[in-house]
């Protein structure tokens, strides 16, 4: 895949028509889905969840330099996950403030009047399937996956969803994408090769990502509170591309220093019994 393409467009219009549309309000995404509408699904979703980490939380956002000047599209942001929700719509407010010019802030929330739409974020399909709410955040861009190593809280195994791969490299053809490679909210839980194998494939420039206090702040879910006034840091890293010749365990192995998911050397010896 080359890096330096140009950005994928749809249109409900016939190719020969979609110049007329210079304002995208009949822009869709690869999988049909109206960019406009999910605009203002995105914009909903922001207003409901503004207050939440600006008044009963602070987000605090560290290198917000390396989103400035990001390519479109292909753009993979790889980060350690906490729950399920909050983690996704505090990157899609940061996404659309950076949009607007921003510098550091979520504060005040002009950018929800035209949030970014070209962001996407890789999700357990039963994750979006459990209840009304989860089915509205997952309009607003989810690429859902089958997990082929749990399913309802159970560890299982099963054939690897042959549909997500392509269904990634089309959201990478279109915008920004977020992926959490542990696939779990659990601490230092081990990075999927699914996440090697994805880079591997479509070669998209990778942001790591390393965010803390959404545990404490919120429920797994990410949809209640746990503990009020708590500091939500998202931390970007400097974007980089990982080298053809590295393997997949190689790949993973980076990502997992990227993210800061090594144990503790001091939980490492009490997991071991040594104190």
């Amino acid at each position: 895949m080359t890096p330096d393409r140009p950005a994928t467009r749809y249109s409900y219009l016939p190719k020969w028509l979609a110049w007329l549309d210079f304002l995208g309000l009949l822009e869709r995404d690869p999988f049909g889905n109206s960019l406009l509408i999910k605009r203002l699904l995105i914009s909903a979703i922001g207003w409901f969840t503004y207050w939440r980490f600006t008044v009963v939380n602070k987000t605090q956002i560290e290198g917000i330099e390396h989103l400035e000047n990001l390519p479109e599209h292909d753009v993979l942001f790889l980060s350690n996950h906490q729950t399920y929700f909050a983690d996704v719509i505090s990157f899609y407010h940061i996404f659309s403030s950076v949009k607007w010019g921003f510098k550091s802030t979520i504060v005040p929330p002009l950018y929800l009047l035209a949030p970014r739409a070209r962001s996407y974020y890789i999700a357990a399909s039963e994750t979006m399937k459990a209840g009304i709410v989860p089915k509205l955040f997952g309009l607003g861009g989810a690429i859902t996956v089958e997990r082929s190593w749990r399913a309802e809280g159970q560890n299982v195994k099963r054939a690897r969803d042959s549909s997500a791969g392509d269904k990634v490299a089309q959201a990478l053809a279109h915008g920004w994408v977020v992926s959490f490679p542990q696939g779990t909210t659990s601490p230092y839980a081990p990075l999927r090769k699914g996440t090697g194998h994805l880079i591997q494939d479509n070669n998209p420039l990778v942001v790591p990502v390393v965010i803390n206090g959404f545990r404490r702040a919120f429920d797994k879910k990410g949809l209640r509170f746990k503990k009020r006034n708590t500091t939500l840091t998202v931390r970007f890293k400097a974007p980089r591309r990982y080298a053809p010749s590295l393997s997949v365990e190689e790949i993973v192995e980076l990502v997992r220093k990227e993210i800061e998911q090594d144990i503790p050397y001091e939980k490492m010896k009490w997991m071991r019994g040594e104190e």
